[in-house]
């Protein structure tokens, strides 16, 4: 952690004050060229947004887009293996490609050539397969290939194909390679009979940011420090693509065997393609045993005969190259440099930047003087020689303890800010700046953690970090954006309020509202169906029209365990006044389409995925991926109502006429479509063009309505109570992870008071409790006797029904958005974060079991709810009065 004097919470470490104490001269921006001015004219899509992943793509700007669609538009390529004239201008332009690259690099074709690759780790995997590998024999001890622990899972995967070939890994730490003695100059000196060995580092750690010095290339190269002891002749792959984005690489002077990297990680555009820059002392070593199109001189499709192209480029490219994306770089480097003027300034711009985040991150202290976060680091951020513009950290809360990754990303995205979370494919250092061990990393995986999830925490120990990173186009306010959002998310003052974060017009800032969103009442009303009495009890009708039911709000807040007033759906239900008991249903809500309003009922039968028709339809955008209101809020303002009786779903929405879509499938066939939810494909079918118009219309973009199919049927396993062997397998609509959700109403009030403000004149305010009840989106709502007891419940009886409880709902961002107006507020997640625990909980997942459809099945407001807890296996009781209280069934 980096030391320093801890500066009180509420201030922001000012720019100036940074740039007048700095040992050494700070360069910030590009001269003359106006850093804002480049932002708005070249990146305004970033406005409103703090994009800090940059290590793991930068961004490209417009002018490289419009300059390169300019150049296709103009002129004809062709496939450079013909010998037309469009191919001949495609292969001449490709060429010169190939040594804008190499020039860049400042060194020339006669000591490098270029082999484009899919990216950095097919390059990787190139050298892996074509290195001379010598195996073990009786007298050699065979190529070794060793490879820095801090490196990218695609340099340590290399090991996988080498151990193929007989050929042994060694991993070697940076404290081995900082403390390695010099070898002999003369052991490795003779080439001949020796074994060719490999050492691959990379020039920039993707974990930390820490540059790992060049000169180690010409020191193992000559066998003055080897990374193991033996003969042989050293050869040193340098991974170079964190490096590149943001520095220059001189390889006339770091004259490295083999540097593969991604031209996305530079430019923003093309991805999916890299490159292999091979030395020229190398590249006749190389061994290929596959060829492809474009790489033979002759071969004969009867006979084992094929003789390679000379040009090791051609030799090595398999197949036609993506000659567009190849094309496309040349822009890059053009706007690039006119825009930054070249590689230097924007080392010195992106380090001064890393610099002062740094200063401001490592110096912030809680009241009681703990620090804020932990920063993982090699360097103090001394230089751009030793230091990348990279800062991986974790937060703290007062008393040491980590605070999730998973929590803090969550909570930036509610500031639009754009970080890395996890190991970032570099487990290596990541075990050794969290201090992880091999066997940790087993049990973590035992525990159901893998790369990429968001299991941050297990048993209190991190499993990742945060990671922030800047490019090129970065500015100051980014960084402050950053540093406002750390401060008033962990050093809060003493009244509780929230401190600013940014000021209008400031990075960071959520756009303006919407004219359309503007149009939104603040109210929005809510319908409340009635009971047929004289329904049949196998119709399952219920009276829903639109037009015959008054609209009414979210059901009044619950003050109190016991009440002298009764909810509106109280009365409907028949509960006799004053005679709730412990545990009662007090509202039922089901979401015909997923993020979209609620439907509120007192009544409503059961299907085998949960409640009937609940999150049965979809919103999709025009490439039939699924939408949320993390990505479109203005969802919670599609209002749908489902009318048993004439068998259709009636949408609703401001300044829309309503539509109807029906509850029946059509009886012709539907075109199937598959999309994903919750990373589970399922079967789906389009709703239609009307629907799609209303959608589209009302959005402002092409969007569809899609249904999950009825015959395809999409199951979530999940162990069931203390029984770790047995599973029980839910069929789910399209939720996220189980059928029902259920929340407290007295964990609900607690939250409540926990929001609670007070005005100028010291009256205390309180968030409204409906208000938040809305934002859980539960299907459930029980009255609760204590906050958060339904925590410890593992099984819970409604009437003759029976759920099991999965687990908590772990809370994404989605809470923090008033389902009423479509506008975000991110003191719900924040107080939900500061409970002391390490996720985001709020809420039980359910499924139904032992559910017998042969009869129908409802549940009902005014239902008693009888939970089985967790831990004794015990029944709350109920006095034998309330017991007398029955769900229909």
């Amino acid at each position: 952690m980096a030391g320093g004097a801890g500066q009180s919470g509420t201030e922001l470490l000012a720019f100036a004050q940074f740039l007048d104490s700095s040992p050494q001269p700070l360069v910030y921006g590009y001269g003359r060229r106006s850093l804002h001015e480049l932002r708005a004219r070249e990146f305004g899509r970033l406005a409103g947004t703090v994009y800090l992943d940059h290590a793991g793509a930068t961004l490209f700007p417009q002018s490289q887009l419009t300059s390169f669609t300019k150049d296709l538009m103009e002129n004809v390529y062709g496939n450079p293996h013909s010998q037309n004239s469009s191919s001949k201008l495609t292969h001449d332009t490709v060429e010169q490609v190939r040594y804008r690259i190499l020039a860049h690099f400042h060194t020339s074709p006669e000591d490098y050539t270029v082999i484009f690759t899919a990216g950095s780790t097919a390059a990787l995997k190139l050298v892996a397969e074509a290195f001379p590998w010598v195996p073990p024999g009786p007298e050699s001890s065979g190529s070794h290939f060793c490879y820095l622990t801090d490196s990218h899972t695609s340099v340590v995967g290399m090991r996988e194909v080498v151990a193929a070939m007989n050929i042994t890994s060694i991993p070697v730490r940076p404290e081995d390679m900082w403390l390695a003695e010099e070898q002999d100059a003369t052991a490795a000196s003779d080439p001949d009979g020796q074994p060719l060995h490999l050492f691959c580092y990379p020039a920039q750690s993707n974990f930390s940011g820490t540059r790992y010095p060049l000169s180690w290339i010409e020191e193992v190269k000559s066998g003055r420090m080897c990374p193991v002891g033996g003969p042989g002749k050293w050869f040193v792959l340098l991974d170079a693509a964190a490096y590149v984005g943001t520095s220059p690489l001189d390889l006339s002077v770091h004259r490295a065997d083999f540097l593969p990297l991604s031209f996305y990680k530079i430019f923003g555009f093309p991805t999916g393609l890299g490159a292999l820059l091979v030395n020229s002392r190398s590249a006749p070593l190389l061994r290929k045993t596959y060829f492809g199109g474009g790489t033979a001189a002759a071969y004969l499709a009867e006979e084992d005969f094929y003789i390679p192209k000379e040009s090791v480029a051609e030799r090595f490219e398999d197949g036609t190259i993506s000659f567009l994306d190849v094309i496309a770089l040349k822009h890059g480097f053009d706007v690039l440099e006119r825009l930054t003027g070249g590689m230097e300034n924007i080392r010195q711009h992106t380090f001064t930047l890393a610099q002062y985040t740094y200063t401001a991150l490592s110096t912030l202290r809680y009241p009681n003087g703990a620090p804020v976060v932990q920063i993982y680091s090699d360097s103090e951020f001394s230089s751009p020689e030793v230091q990348g513009p990279v800062i991986s950290f974790n937060v703290l809360d007062d008393n040491g303890n980590i605070i999730g990754y998973s929590q803090v990303d969550k909570m930036a995205s509610l500031h639009n800010i754009h970080v890395r979370t996890g190991c970032f494919c570099n487990t290596g250092a990541c075990q050794r700046h969290l201090g992880i061990s091999d066997e940790m990393v087993k049990k973590h995986l035992q525990a159901g953690h893998v790369c990429g999830d968001d299991v941050d925490l297990i048993d209190g120990q991190p499993t990742g970090s945060v990671r922030i990173s800047f490019g090129y186009m970065s500015t100051l306010e980014d960084a402050q954006a950053f540093l406002r959002f750390i401060i008033a998310t962990r050093l809060r003052p003493s009244h509780g309020q929230p401190l600013p974060l940014v000021m209008p017009g400031e990075a960071g800032a959520l756009p303006a509202e919407s004219e359309a969103q503007k149009a939104v009442p603040a109210t929005r009303a809510r319908r409340s169906p009635s009971l047929q009495e004289d329904a049949s009890p196998d119709s399952r009708v219920w009276d829903n029209s639109p037009t015959t039911v008054d609209a009414v709000s979210l059901r009044p807040p619950l003050l109190e365990t016991t009440r002298t007033q009764q909810t509106p759906s109280e009365k409907a239900a028949g509960i006799p006044d004053g005679g709730l008991g412990s545990h009662i249903v007090t509202n039922l809500f089901l979401y015909p389409i997923k993020s979209c309003a609620a439907f509120e009922v007192t009544r409503w039968p059961l299907g085998n995925q949960g409640l009937l028709y609940d999150r049965s339809w979809m919103v999709v955008n025009h490439n039939g991926v699924c939408l949320s209101q993390k990505q479109e809020p203005r969802l919670c303002l599609i209002q749908p109502f489902i009318d048993l009786q004439r068998r259709i779903m009636v949408i609703k929405a401001q300044g829309m006429e309503p539509i109807a879509v029906p509850l029946e499938e059509n009886s012709k066939p539907a075109q199937i479509c598959q999309s994903k939810v919750c990373a589970d494909r399922v079967n789906t079918y389009d709703c239609g063009e009307k629907i799609s118009s209303w959608l589209s219309k009302f959005f402002g973009r092409p969007y569809h309505l899609i249904r999950q199919s009825s015959d395809f049927q999409r199951n979530a396993r999940k162990k069931r109570g203390k029984d770790q062997s047995a599973r029980t397998t839910a069929t789910l609509s399209l939720v996220n992870e189980a059928q029902y959700l259920l929340i407290n109403r007295s964990s609900v009030l607690e939250l409540q008071q926990q929001l609670s403000t007070r005005d100028e004149n010291g009256k205390e305010e309180l968030f409204p409790v409906n208000n938040l009840i809305s934002r859980f989106r539960a299907n459930i709502i029980t009255n609760g006797t204590r906050a958060f007891e339904e925590e410890k419940w593992d099984e819970i009886s409604v009437g003759s029904l029976h759920f099991q409880v999965l687990g908590p709902c772990h809370r994404c961002q989605m809470i923090c958005i008033d389902q009423q107006t479509g506008q975000r507020n991110r003191d719900v997640f924040q107080k939900l974060s500061e409970r002391g625990e390490r996720k985001v909980n709020f809420g039980l997942y359910l499924m139904h079991t032992s559910l017998d459809l042969s009869s129908p099945c409802y549940l009902c407001v005014g239902s008693q709810v009888l939970p089985v807890l967790k831990e004794n296996i015990e029944h709350y009781d109920l006095p034998a009065s309330e017991k007398q209280q029955a769900v229909i069934s």
